[in-house]
């Protein structure tokens, strides 16, 4: 079993309208943008991070916004739901102002005993929150939120898979423990974590398999400190059989990627350097960062890209 995963790094999606995303997710959400850059294999498409003050490992959610990408279609082999943790109490604060800010699917439901508010992102993705005790992390109060109120980070994220099995065995193996099962859905958790500690599995095994788009997660990240535990756990997944990519340098982090036996794509993603690595820590996300292999891209992209704010 290994021991070097420390809960998620960061999950990354899908959207359509750069402008919508961001407003959803700093204005609505109240989180912070910490990077504004690009796909590294699309540099026409910016590549948004929204997260806590310094994009804390644990706090990240990542876009991809395609402008003309086709909606995705909900389905097995992928995470159905990403959880944010807030402070107890602060539910009906949330459902309140979600509702006046016209947020579709708002809902209440209980999974595995637990309390949470239901809602869809513009593209149709859905996301909970969860009033999580003992979540000491600080929220991100620049955009207007209360301290007591503010998104903590990642609860963590559900996946919907046809067969929960294999892909089981493969939390276990990362270091989670199982702790609940009910009504086809198992939970995990990561003892001694980073607070993004869970990961559910529904198990639908008669349901279609989704098709990435927009509103889709294109893929989840777990966190590890540094290089030197990255390369453990790629020699350890190797060794079990998995196809494990090379490292790939992602300027803010180091990554690694994977299928689950699910049809999950899995990441591993380093702690260092972090976001402060090409700008100060009191304007992170304000200019945009290009890769050193798309510099000489800027004039374009700067005419090119989408306004964010406006």
């Amino acid at each position: 079993m290994l021991n070097e995963i420390k809960g998620l790094h960061h999950v990354t999606s899908m959207a359509g309208d750069a402008r919508q995303n961001n407003h959803f997710f700093t204005k609505t959400l109240g989180l912070r943008r910490v990077k504004q850059t690009v796909n590294f294999d699309a540099p026409d498409v910016y590549h948004l991070y929204y997260g806590d003050e310094v994009g804390t490992p644990g706090s990240v959610m990542t876009y991809f916004p395609f402008p003309d990408i086709a909606r995705g279609r909900p389905g097995t082999g992928e995470v159905g739901t990403t959880l944010f943790s807030i402070p107890e109490g602060s539910l009906g604060f949330w459902r309140e102002r979600l509702e006046k800010e016209g947020v579709t699917g708002l809902g209440e439901t209980t999974v595995l005993g637990e309390k949470r508010l239901t809602f869809n992102g513009p593209d149709g993705d859905v996301f909970s929150l969860t009033e999580a005790a003992g979540d000491h992390r600080p929220g991100w109060t620049g955009n207007g939120i209360a301290e007591d109120h503010a998104i903590r980070g990642f609860r963590g994220v559900s996946m919907r898979l046809r067969d929960a099995g294999a892909t089981s065995e493969l939390l276990k193996y990362m270091g989670y423990e199982q702790t609940d099962m009910k009504d086809g859905v198992r939970r995990f958790i990561m003892p001694g974590g980073n607070g993004a500690d869970f990961i559910e599995v529904e198990t639908l095994p008669g349901a279609d398999f989704a098709r990435l788009g927009a509103g889709s997660v294109h893929h989840v990240a777990f966190a590890v400190e540094d290089r030197a535990k990255q390369l453990a756990v790629r020699k350890a997944l190797l060794d079990t059989g998995y196809q494990v990519t090379p490292v790939i340098d992602r300027d803010y982090f180091w990554a690694i990627y994977f299928r689950t036996p699910g049809g999950v794509l899995f990441e591993i993603a380093t702690n260092e350097p972090g976001f402060a690595r090409d700008e100060d820590t009191a304007h992170l996300g304000e200019a945009l960062k290009l890769p050193a292999q798309h510099a000489h891209l800027r004039p374009f992209l700067e005419k090119h890209l989408q306004p964010l704010e406006g």
